[in-house]
């Protein structure tokens, strides 16, 4: 196998500009049909040119071409021949411009580029005119229409008859040589329309071209047949494009059918790195060995459930999510495949109704039905509770068993490894001899037990209830008659099961979802009315790093008053290094993310902070760092509230928890040591 680090774009087009290309599309034909319905919104036509120009800016011309084809047909369908014609314009428009700007390229080029699509756009509307008599009649019969009537309304002036006789004069020689009027018109109208997209959608896609692009599961072309195992690692090494320190060194071992097998690290330990050389990747030293393709996604090939399984859901009900993209001779016993992942009788749900937990099942029945030799497993457990947790390992762990299969777990969890065969242990690049006890010890800090209480009610909820999609057929309570009252300084532990309305709970608090019924008060006031007085942390911290780098994206946050100084204050508190403020985003750990988004919220200096699993996917360090920042903002007088599956440590940070079971909450009245027994 070629061992080449670079990943050249040939052949087919691949998994990311298939996403990105049918998204785009989407946008254009959204944009495009509001811009033909609805009156004064003719605008949006070159709005709508952006999409196809990001394509282009970022994939290969076939990207756009696919794209575009795919959206003038939908739209086509939607809204007739003008919003296709619309469309295919803009995919014209968004294709020049988005390619001279990854060429690197200025207007002269787009300019030039415009002089000779333009007269191929013209004569293919000539020939098409030519085989298409009836349109063409249509088209000359409303052109000769349109000409007369504004004739007839210029008469009414009499500083414009003149005008009006050189219209009436004239429009008898345009339809006798309309071929050279189709020409003329047609060739101008690209001329102009490139100069004014270069000017406006280039100033778009030049802002845009600072946000990364990379596809993490971007695989090396293989033309063998697809046969991924058995595998085999044979000192194998990675270094990525632009970096110069290996992200994997000397990794040996190998994966065959039948196999379970986890593999375990602290955050930055190469896990990641790892998954993508199983997926396909060609490693940049040593041998990656195995009998044919790895064939990512394909019929017989490699399968990746993802830590995110929302974002590998594509359809609207579990059944069609579960067959989705799959050839009809390959379609499975779509019941008997949920069944054993243990989503039985759930083939007509909503696929927005499932918890979290569900979703996890959805990801893995649907890779199942591609019959794949290899399931990859990438940190699958991190955002299930500990029930889930527990019953989605022993599936994976039952997998080889009952397919001629192997299943690779890739995890932080100590206990995920106890059904493996083999355990492979990474740690800063390298493979090291596993050791059981690697997750002892997490340096949770060592505080009291022990908080004051403020009598001061800071955000008061009083019978509130939320119902997903009310007054609909589709209708979901997510809570029930909640009553909760959070003081200044309090710390508060929710906990609950996936779907129990943690994460609405969360919402509601923060301002950011207005309830059905009942109230949420934030210092006496509706807290929906006062987004931004309560910070909020997601479950996942990339979702809240908008911004390039770390400095950025603290300032951005923090307000037009934030510089330099309160930077580096936010950077001190959460306990990062203040070099890292010219860091990328994408060059931090899961755990260097969330303590960037709490610095970006603690220069705010609220009084209520919301943290949404702020635990999830960190190895025992990044934990021990999150809980030593959690504590230190609650002895500041700052109010927190955890949602967390995971308890460990917790009594540091909280003096108090609650329940929600299937949206009803009531307070524990145990303590989190009893919890955790």
């Amino acid at each position: 196998m070629s061992n080449r680090p670079e990943i050249q774009p040939t052949g087919n087009l691949r998994p990311l500009e298939v996403a990105t290309g049918a998204v785009m599309a989407g946008f254009t034909v959204a944009l495009s049909v509001i811009a033909t319905v609805i009156p004064l919104a003719s605008a949006l036509h070159l709005v709508a040119a952006v999409p196809m120009g990001i394509v282009a800016q970022r994939f290969r011309i076939r990207a756009v071409v696919a794209s575009g084809v795919a959206a003038t047909a939908v739209a086509f369908v939607a809204a007739g021949s003008g919003s296709a014609s619309a469309v295919a314009l803009c995919a014209l428009l968004g294709g020049i411009i988005g390619n001279v700007k990854r060429r690197g390229r200025g207007f002269f080029s787009a300019l030039l580029a415009s002089f000779v699509v333009g007269p191929i756009l013209a004569l293919f509307s000539i020939v098409l005119l030519l085989i298409l008599s009836p349109l063409r009649n249509l088209l000359l019969d409303s052109l000769d229409n349109t000409a007369r009537g504004v004739a007839e309304i210029l008469r009414r002036f009499p500083y414009f008859i003149g005008i009006a006789d050189a219209i009436e004069s004239s429009i008898g020689a345009i339809i006798d040589y309309w071929w050279l009027w189709i020409a003329a018109s047609a060739t101008l109208g690209i001329i102009i329309s490139t100069v004014v997209s270069y000017f406006v959608l280039g100033a778009v896609l030049d802002r845009l071209a600072a946000l990364p692009t990379v596809d993490p599961l971007a695989t090396t072309p293989d033309d063998r047949s697809i046969n991924p195992l058995p595998l085999t690692l044979e000192h194998v090494g990675l270094t990525y494009p632009g970096s110069s320190s290996p992200a994997l060194t000397d990794i040996n071992f190998s994966i065959d059918r039948g196999e379970f097998v986890t593999v375990v690290g602290h955050n930055g330990s190469g896990k990641s790195t790892l998954t993508r050389l199983l997926a396909g990747r060609a490693p940049s030293t040593g041998l990656l060995v195995r009998p044919g393709a790895a064939g990512l996604g394909h019929h017989d090939g490699t399968a990746v459930v993802l830590q995110r399984p929302e974002s590998q859901i594509l359809g609207t009900r579990v059944a069609d999510d579960v067959v989705w993209g799959l050839q009809p001779e390959h379609v499975p016993d779509i019941e008997a495949l949920l069944t054993e992942v243990g989503l039985g009788g759930m083939a007509m749900r909503e696929t927005s109704s499932l918890s979290g937990g569900e979703m996890q099942r959805l990801a893995v029945a649907a890779a199942l039905a591609r019959r794949p030799a290899l399931l990859i497993a990438d940190e699958a457990t991190a955002m299930v509770d500990r029930t889930g947790r527990e019953e989605l390992v022993e599936l994976l762990a039952a997998l080889p068993r009952r397919h001629n299969m192997a299943v690779v777990l890739v995890t932080h969890h100590q206990a995920d490894t106890r059904q493996a065969d083999r355990v492979i242990q990474l740690e800063n690049g390298r493979q090291i001899e596993h050791e059981p006890g690697w997750m002892v010890g997490t340096g949770a800090p060592t505080v009291p037990t022990y908080w004051p209480r403020s009598t001061k009610a800071l955000l008061e909820i009083k019978n509130l209830s939320h119902t997903y999609n009310n007054r609909t057929p589709w209708s979901r309570t997510a809570l029930s008659d909640v009553n909760l009252t959070i003081g200044s300084g309090d710390g508060v532990l929710v906990l609950g099961g996936n779907g129990s309305g943690k994460s609405t709970l969360a919402w509601i608090m923060a301002g950011l979802t207005v309830p059905t019924s009942g109230t949420a008060l934030f210092d006496g006031k509706p807290i929906a009315r006062q987004v931004g007085s309560v910070g909020l942390t997601f479950q996942h911290s990339r979702l809240q790093l908008q911004r390039r780098t770390v400095s950025e994206d603290i300032e951005a946050a923090g307000g037009p008053e934030i510089g330099s100084t309160q930077v580096s204050w936010a950077l001190d508190a959460v306990g990062l290094d203040r070099r890292i403020a010219s860091r990328s985003i994408d060059q931090l750990s899961g755990g260097q993310m969330r303590r960037v988004v709490l610095a970006g919220l603690l220069v705010r200096q609220p009084q209520m902070l919301i943290l949404d699993e702020p635990l999830a996917g960190l190895d025992p360090p990044g934990r021990a760092a999150i809980m030593n920042v959690l504590t230190w903002i609650r002895r500041n007088g700052t109010a927190l509230v955890v949602i967390s599956h995971d308890v460990d440590g917790m009594d540091g940070v909280c003096s108090r928890t609650i329940h929600l079971a299937d949206g009803v909450l009531t307070e524990s009245p145990v303590t989190l040591e009893e919890t955790r027994r």
